[in-house]
């Protein structure tokens, strides 16, 4: 995992390689959290192109991060998943909620967040 802000969006930027499941879930909640808080962001973004499994513990990352960035104001963008995480993303009804997209850049333009 690789995290870094893009402040000119106040988006902190999550980077995800291998498999997003529950043996890695919590050490990807634990560290987005603590950078939300430490660098002020308020948006996330999920690069998902290096996923390549996702489980329901990865939805429920999505969905707590989604939870907290509401809170701040702010919004969560996944972008680059591969076909298979794209069906379980909308399977599970989360592609409502967040801009599911192909590359930030477009996150950043369907989310609104003053391109």
């Amino acid at each position: 995992m690789e995290l870094f802000l893009s402040g000119k969006y106040r988006t902190l930027v999550v980077r995800i390689y291998g498999e997003l499941d529950h043996h890695v879930a919590d050490n990807v909640r634990e560290n987005v959290d603590r950078e939300l808080g430490r660098t002020g962001a308020i948006n996330v973004a999920f690069d998902f192109s290096g996923v390549t499994f996702m489980d329901s513990s990865g939805i429920g990352v999505i969905m707590g991060r989604y939870k907290v960035a509401k809170a701040l104001g702010g919004k969560v963008i996944i972008y680059g998943a591969s076909e298979s995480v794209r069906r379980i993303i909308t399977m599970s009804g989360i592609d409502d909620i967040v801009v599911l997209t192909d590359s930030l850049e477009n996150g950043f333009k369907e989310a609104a967040l003053n391109v």
